[in-house]
């Protein structure tokens, strides 16, 4: 292949990695886009995602403006080349689109195109997109499109052998991202259900409490109606702290929102409701923690989910202290909890009734590390370090 210095295998390489380093759909299909694009000395370049319903679920492009994206008005439909690609699942490489029998046109705000690249991205036999390029640039005159298609600018066998390349890789890229993102929205109905059942526990308690202060209440106001009234203040005071658990119910019961509010916030958030719902104290500290990658914000965040469940539900503590801080480029998790303890050295049993094993896992699976202090009668202390990115 003779692409220019950018399509040499250190180019290549850089933009699979780009690829496979993202999570997000809408993430991978920007990187997927400007990557072909970049690589193939092409003006404009776009990436399709077909729904159900002869339209597109996203269509992310590269070259053109907001300003122009905005002007050029609604996504496109299934049609002309674009189906061809899609339904035919065949490469197109055409010296003039626009001249191809199969072209209907766009918006009159939307560039001229003319030199055309575009295939289909396959997950086995379905077709889960549609890449392609327009307009082939001047290498040596800079990004010009080429004025007619001659030959001389247009794109040549080797650009569609290596979009082929970037497409066997967008489709595996855009596979794991459709897989991470449908397992972080299992992971998110777990954490709502797990926290529903402990804030129904604590309001469930609040309204046992209210409810015997009231037959006490009840009992005593022929005879001692002063006590009586203290048991009624008592009743307006358990109402009120039931009424902020409903009402946390409510607010805090939602996906908890990683990417948007970062893991500090998230931690914070869900501790708060923690403190509400147990008669443990439990306090978070987070010092200049800066962003991490995205792995590894997940693994801190279960590990410390784990560790302030064991702590709350097994440990009788009185306080559970949750810190988050800097390392180096990294950050380190500590919770810590002065209830009953336990012996380490019992790992068969303690590891699996504790969750251990698994909170090990996801910090060597993010290249951190996991370490655990208790004794009995001496409280707990779980460390989890990683090392940023």
């Amino acid at each position: 292949m003779s692409h220019g210095p950018r399509s040499g295998l250190a180019a290549v390489s850089s933009a699979l990695l780009a690829m496979s380093r993202h999570l997000e759909v809408r993430d991978v299909l920007k990187t997927i886009v400007a990557s072909a694009r970049e690589l193939l000395d092409a003006q404009y370049a776009a990436l399709g995602v077909p729904d159900d319903h002869g339209g597109f679920a996203q269509f992310v492009v590269d070259g053109v403006s907001d300003e122009q994206w905005k002007a050029i008005g609604p996504l496109p439909r299934q049609h002309g080349i674009l189906a061809a690609m899609l339904h035919g699942a065949t490469p197109e490489r055409l010296a003039d689109v626009r001249k191809d029998p199969r072209f209907e046109g766009w918006p009159a705000a939307h560039p001229d195109l003319v030199d055309f690249l575009g295939l289909p991205i396959r997950d086995g036999d379905e077709v889960i997109g549609a890449l392609f390029l327009a307009n082939k640039v001047r290498p040596a005159e800079g990004p010009r499109p080429c004025p007619e298609p001659d030959g001389a600018c247009g794109f040549t066998a080797d650009d569609e052998d290596l979009l082929g390349i970037l497409a066997q890789h967008a489709a595996i890229a855009l596979t794991n991202a459709r897989l991470y993102e449908r397992s972080r929205e299992l992971t998110i109905a777990e954490e709502r259900s797990r926290l529903a059942h402990e804030l129904h526990d604590a309001v469930s308690q609040k309204l046992f409490s209210l409810r015997l202060t009231a037959q006490a209440a009840t009992a005593l106001v022929d005879r001692d109606p002063a006590r009586a009234k203290g048991e009624l203040q008592q009743v307006a005071t358990l109402a009120a702290e039931a009424a902020d658990e409903l009402r946390a119910a409510v607010v805090e019961l939602r996906p908890a929102a990683l990417e948007e509010d970062g893991l500090v916030a998230t931690l914070r958030t869900q501790i708060q409701v923690l403190d509400r719902a147990h008669a443990a104290r439990v306090t978070f500290a987070g010092h200049g923690v800066k962003a991490l990658p995205a792995a590894q914000e997940e693994a801190l965040l279960r590990v410390a989910q784990e560790a302030l469940h064991n702590a709350l539900r097994h440990s009788g503590a009185e306080h559970v202290g949750v810190t988050l801080h800097r390392r180096g480029t990294g950050a380190v998790l500590r919770v810590t909890d002065d209830g009953g303890g336990f012996d380490p050295r019992a790992v068969r049993r303690a590891g699996r009734h504790l969750g251990l094993v698994s909170m090990r896992d996801r910090a060597g699976g993010t290249g951190g590390r996991l370490t655990v202090r208790s004794a009995p009668g001496e409280g707990t202390t779980i460390e989890m370090e990683v090392p940023g990115g």
